[in-house]
């Protein structure tokens, strides 16, 4: 629709446009699919006045299913931090405007708005007021979206970053080997030092007993 309206507008300036003319800005405005279904027209109806291809605009762009299809790519196009937030502020708002050409700038915005998801919404909501731009969104949006990426990426962020898990590996093999050491060191006897068996079942102390009962 902003097309039409520039076209208009032009005619508000300069009523004695010629056909010629209309066709040269058509040929330049319309690309890919819509540039062949212009010449497709062209063809049939050949060189013609400006309301004449202003009518069959409206008609091709202006239906239901062309609304209904701008209006689900509306709301898929979700924001995340990983897109540019002057580009995906600008093809937001010309969806919503082509949507509906006559809503005012302040209900375009908060159409806007309301696609960033949870968290940041908020807080760009909390940076923003009612009478903000485009331009102070998509700022706004840049600052929040870059603050929410570097805490997405911070070594600080869980106990279990890539950082801190070498430290974990090397305390468990440690740990292992102190715990091995230990073993080693109880497999032995308190009597005389023999790895052969513990003091509970050491040979000679039933000998000592009995060579004690004889000098009793």
């Amino acid at each position: 629709m902003e097309l039409t309206d520039y076209i208009d507008g032009l005619f508000i300036n300069e009523p004695s446009i010629p056909d010629y003319g209309i066709t040269a800005i058509l040929n330049t405005a319309f690309k890919e699919h819509a540039s062949i279904w212009y010449t497709e027209r062209k063809e049939i109806h050949g060189r013609r006045n400006w309301p004449m291809w202003k009518s069959q605009i409206i008609q091709k762009y202006r239906n239901g299913t062309w609304i209904c299809k701008k209006t689900m790519s509306f709301e898929n196009d979700k924001h995340s931090v990983d897109k540019d937030p002057y580009e995906w502020c600008l093809r937001k708002s010309k969806r919503v405007k082509a949507i509906d050409p006559k809503i005012n700038i302040q209900m375009r915005n908060h159409k806007v708005l309301t696609q960033i998801p949870g968290e940041l919404e908020h807080e760009v909501k909390c940076r923003c007021n009612q009478n903000c731009t485009l331009d102070d969104i998509s700022n706004t949006l840049q600052y929040v979206s870059k603050r929410a990426n570097i805490r997405k990426y911070s070594p600080y962020k869980s106990s279990g970053c890539r950082e801190k898990q070498p430290l974990r590996v090397e305390f468990k093999d440690n740990h292992r080997e102190r715990v091995a050491e230990m073993t080693k060191k109880k497999n032995y006897c308190h009597n005389c030092g023999s790895t052969n068996y513990y003091a509970n079942s050491y040979p000679k102390a039933k000998n000592k007993f009995y060579s004690i009962e004889k000098f009793l």
